[in-house]
């Protein structure tokens, strides 16, 4: 059947054009494509193929290829590994091409980027960047030419990138489904028109579609061409500057996508639009410190930046020693400060402040409907593991089995990999009785052993936060959704699912699903209402409810409950009781847990410290999370 031609998509103007701009030039480095599900992110990059130029393959001319890689893919899989069939059956070392020999000249496409391993993503950014792969490993040293088109899809509900592997990608953008009735209409009517006929859908766009390929390989040809002068690299480089991303990478992809630009327009040189258009793609996933920054590119402050560069741009000279007064400081206070933030402050204190809630009879705050307080940033979260060693999915926090880490025994099952010590000691036995007295070791597939290894393994963190009253000063409080965020970074890092439970007054709230996206956990956890009493049973059973549950759709995914309290279950008749009988109805389901004991003041109790018992878990105190007192491993009870 015919693919969707890549114009016959509607709108997506400037995923279309990031696209083109790495057909233009590979270099560049890939395109993260963000965006919700049924967007035509696939759709788009699928059509990418048919307007690459034709591959030379050893003499016979060939289509580009689109080469797409599982999230389940191993890194033999991807970079290529020992030829074992020709290797026992030849007695010869041979090195078999993994999927990035087969996207060479072509597309590489990963769907879900962002559930692929760390290492993977590494790989792949690493090829892309440098256009070949270097293999030593197995006894080979292999190295060949790798130049593709990296396209990465992924939904961000799902769990994001990591800054440093988001920096990896060339450009980056954010799509979305229109809200313009007319365009939706017509992206429906195309739908339906090729699903009906995709032979005679295809047949209609054919010319443009040749049209767009032949603009592309002339782009290409022009690409050497395209001067770029010392007043748009000073641009450049004022941008990335003023933007203050990391390392040089962003200003070497924003030269190259503004070049790719030029050439795809048909100029010579590169002018201050093609450094817009550049930027525009290449610097909002590079503005992101924290995982917990919201994406994308203010227009206000991208105008700002350009006002900047541009004075930065004809205060610098073509040729600076030629003209010592090109370096005066014309511009240079737009140096030394910070970007202006929009103006004064003229927001007044009363954003943050709870005196003005409407809710409350008389215009005060009701007890039982306080907002949060504004997480303490003077916490860094300690290492929380499950215990034992799970199959799990791959991740950086509990001791699992794993395709990749340390080999710690050999199987005679498959294994992850061969065990070559263990294979070749298997073979030593027999070799007299296979009648072998010189030369090569005479192996059999009865040899064979895999290599059992250990690596680590993703959980899912189900936290559990009181909200009660008995919570809600504001400096516990703050300490409180301070450690959580913390905890919460620490998840997105050690790539785990969450959940998020509160509990006041009546009842416990799953206030966020398990889900691989912390950064949403954070913005519910900051929209808290706290007040009331504790039904800490009701938390509990919550949580136990979500674990078995989620133990049916993901069985391999060991649980953790993070519990943050001071123990005071007051929800409900005899509540303390209650919540020790949940505690051990949670131990008897076999999940593991710490609790995080928030209890202050000269008078304590130690009734979190009870409930961890009934738990059968560990506990810390509030205090042991903050960032000087960080050492050592809190590791969850059996």
């Amino acid at each position: 059947m015919a693919g969707f031609p890549f114009s016959a998509v509607v709108g997506q103007d400037q995923l279309r054009l990031a696209l083109i701009l790495c057909a233009v030039h590979p270099g560049i480095g890939g395109v993260l494509v963000r965006g919700e599900k049924g967007t035509a992110k696939s759709t788009v990059v699928r059509a990418l193929t048919a307007l690459l130029p034709a591959v030379d393959d050893a003499g016979v001319t060939r289509p580009a290829r689109l080469v797409e890689l599982p999230v389940g893919a191993t890194e033999d899989r991807v970079i290529g590994s020992i030829d074992l069939e020709k290797v026992l059956r030849d007695g010869e070392r041979a090195f078999q091409p993994g999927l990035l020999a087969a996207a060479h000249q072509g597309v590489l496409y990963v769907d879900e980027v962002n559930l692929l391993h760390d290492h993977l993503v590494d790989v792949l950014l690493d090829a892309a960047a440098m256009g070949r792969v270097h293999v030593e490993r197995d006894g080979i040293s292999h190295s060949h030419a790798a130049k593709f088109v990296l396209v990465g899809t992924m939904n961000p509900e799902e769990g994001e990138l990591r800054p440093q592997l988001l920096d990896r990608f060339g450009l980056a953008v954010d799509v979305s489904a229109s809200r313009d009735v007319d365009v939706r209409m017509e992206v429906v009517r195309r739908r339906l028109d090729y699903e009906r006929d995709p032979q005679a859908f295809a047949r209609r766009y054919a010319p443009a579609d040749q049209e767009l390929a032949a603009e592309i390989l002339s782009a290409r040809n022009k690409l050497d061409g395209v001067e770029l002068s010392n007043r748009e690299l000073r641009r450049i480089a004022s941008l990335c500057a003023s933007f203050d991303v990391d390392g040089m990478r962003a200003d070497l992809v924003l030269a190259r996508t503004a070049t790719a630009h030029a050439a795809w327009r048909g100029g010579s040189e590169v002018t201050e639009e093609d450094v817009r258009v550049a930027a525009e793609l290449t610097l909002p996933h590079r503005r992101r410190r924290d995982p917990f920054d919201e994406p994308g590119l203010d227009q206000q402050q991208l105008d700002d930046a350009m006002d900047r560069a541009d004075e930065d741009a004809r205060a610098g000279e073509p040729e600076p020693p030629e003209n010592p007064e090109g370096g005066e400081p014309d511009g240079g206070e737009s140096d030394g400060g910070e970007p202006d933030d929009g103006g004064p402050d003229d927001d007044g204190p009363d954003d943050d402040g709870p005196q003005d809630d409407p809710d409350g009879p008389g215009g005060g705050v009701r007890a039982t409907d306080r907002p949060s307080a504004p997480p303490s940033s003077a916490f860094k979260a300690k290492l929380l593991e499950v215990p034992g060693v799970g199959e799990g999915a791959p991740g950086r926090r509990s001791r699992s089995t794993s395709t990749r880490g340390r080999v710690v025994r050999s199987t005679t099952d498959r294994g992850h990999g061969l065990h070559l010590t263990s294979t070749v000691f298997a073979a030593a036995e027999s070799q007299i009785a296979r009648g072998r007295t010189v030369g090569r070791l005479r192996l059999a597939p009865a040899d064979l052993r895999g290599a059992i290894r250990e690596g680590r393994e993703g959980n899912l963190i189900v936290f559990v936060v009181d909200a009660s009253g008995s919570m809600a000063a504001r400096d516990r409080l703050s300490a409180v959704t301070g450690a959580v965020v913390s905890l919460l970074r620490d998840a997105y890092q050690r790539r785990d699912k969450v959940a998020v439970i509160t509990v006041r007054g009546r009842e416990a709230e799953l206030v966020l699903p398990p889900t691989s996206s912390v950064d949403i956990a954070v913005r519910r956890l900051q929209s808290m209402r706290t007040g009331g009493k504790s039904p800490l049973a009701e938390g509990f059973l919550r949580a136990r409810e979500v674990i078995l549950r989620e133990r049916l759709r993901d069985p391999q995914r060991r649980a953790l409950m993070v519990a943050l309290t001071d123990g005071r279950a007051t929800g409900g008749k005899d509540a303390l009781h209650r919540a020790r009988v949940a505690a051990h109805l949670l131990a008897d389901a076999s999940v593991a847990s710490i609790v995080v004991d928030c209890e202050t003041g000269l008078v304590r109790l130690g009734l979190a410290a009870e409930l961890a018992r009934e738990l059968r878990g560990g506990c810390v105190r509030l205090a042991e999370l903050s960032a000087q007192q960080v050492a050592g491993v809190v590791r969850a009870a059996a």
